[in-house]
């Protein structure tokens, strides 16, 4: 691996980073910004700034408007973007959005494209992903899926119950996981004004970071046509991992960010705040604790690279995403988490943006896949070789 940064990406590098000091961190107490995540009204005032600044959309593909960036090349831009965090949703590369670019750019048709994909990566609409029910549904373990699709002449009746469905409300469109009659998934494609999609609520969360926040969606004999099936029928899981994998890696890139933002404050603070006749960083027990938070970032950035890597040389990758979600979800959940400790009464309060990275980024151990189940993945995996090295 060659851990040598091109000189083009410094650059993109360093204007990501004034962008976000000087057009997105002062909106972060804006009045727009709701317990459900930033306002529509505040999201677009977000991405015409970056409209502007040339970086909407840095990852989607060259022919949809993007600048096409590699793995490697969103890490050092979504690590930028993640220290604020509005900054994800300035340049439109926030979840779910981002994992549904990627994943249409993929798989989708081009009358798909031109429909859906083009006007998201423009950041027009936003988009939602439902794939997530409540129990007795899927969850972790996607074969409870039961959501069900039922071929009717040329259209599919979908039915189900989703929940924990990210920026569902206000959402142009969804990409919808259903089992069909002979046990397999396939993924579809739909206005969220059709009839049949019903937003039964906003669920309250500890996060507040995504735009539309998290809703249960219930489809009633949701009628898509044979054209708005996503990909091929039948093939709705290998889809899954298509999205997943990258998907995960972008949330770690993104939250390596938001965790440095939080050490800066930190160090600045046990800079400048006094305890006991000396600064407070000089006490070993302050101290300590931002040599741990230095380590666990170094070791967070190296998983990122390493995964962006072996997903770059065309690689499946899904070992090294679990390995990299499980590392920096843990690890930056520390850092925050000392942050917060070393912050004493301002960290736990609004004076600082850390408390509010403390909520935003604790869900981060359970969604697209839990700490526990990627263990029990990694486990299987490392048995299975029957002592090989």
């Amino acid at each position: 691996m060659n851990f040598t940064i091109p000189d083009e990406l410094l650059a993109l590098q360093e204007k990501t980073r004034r962008f976000i000091a000087a057009e997105v961190i002062p909106m972060e107490g804006d009045s727009r910004m709701t317990p459900h995540g930033p306002s529509e009204a505040l999201r677009q005032e977000l991405v015409e700034k970056a409209r502007k600044a040339g970086l909407l959309c840095p990852h989607a593909s060259r022919e949809m408007g993007g600048q096409g960036l590699t793995h490697a090349a969103k890490a050092i831009v979504f690590e930028e973007a993640g220290y604020s965090p509005l900054g994800p949703v300035a340049l439109n590369i926030h979840a779910p959005d981002e994992g549904n670019i990627h994943l249409m750019d993929i798989v989708a048709t081009e009358a798909q494209k031109d429909r859906w994909l083009r006007p998201l990566v423009q950041g027009r609409i936003r988009s939602c992903f439902a794939m997530t029910e409540p129990a007795p549904g899927s969850g972790s373990d996607p074969s409870m899926l039961n959501t069900t699709a039922v071929k009717d002449g040329d259209d599919y009746l979908i039915s189900g119950l989703k929940w924990l469905i990210t920026g569902a409300d206000g959402a142009g469109f969804v990409i919808i996981m259903a089992r069909m009659e002979d046990g397999n998934a396939t993924m579809f494609l739909s206005d969220m004004q059709r009839p049949g999609i019903i937003q039964e609520r906003q669920l309250d969360s500890l996060d507040s970071c995504f735009t539309g926040g998290h809703s249960v969606l219930r489809f009633d004999n949701l009628r898509v046509p044979a054209s708005d099936v996503l990909g091929e029928v039948g093939k709705g899981f290998r889809y899954a991992q298509v999205r997943l994998a990258p998907a995960r890696l972008t949330h770690c890139m993104r939250w390596l960010g938001a965790a440095r933002r939080a050490n800066d404050i930190a160090c600045d603070y046990a800079r400048s705040r006094h305890s006991f006749g000396k600064p407070l960083g000089e006490h070993q027990g302050v101290g300590f604790m931002l040599a741990d938070n230095q380590m666990d970032l170094h070791v967070t950035r190296l998983a990122v690279w390493h995964c962006a890597w072996v997903l770059d040389e065309g690689q499946r990758g899904n070992i090294e995403s679990s390995l990299t979600k499980v590392i920096s979800s843990e690890a930056l959940w520390r850092v925050v988490d000392r942050c917060v400790q070393i912050l004493g009464g301002r960290g736990v309060t609004g004076e600082t943006v850390v408390e509010r990275i403390f909520r935003d980024i604790r869900p981060f151990r359970i969604y697209d896949g839990p700490s526990e189940v990627h263990r029990m993945s990694l486990a299987k995996k490392i048995i299975d070789r029957r002592g090989e090295s």
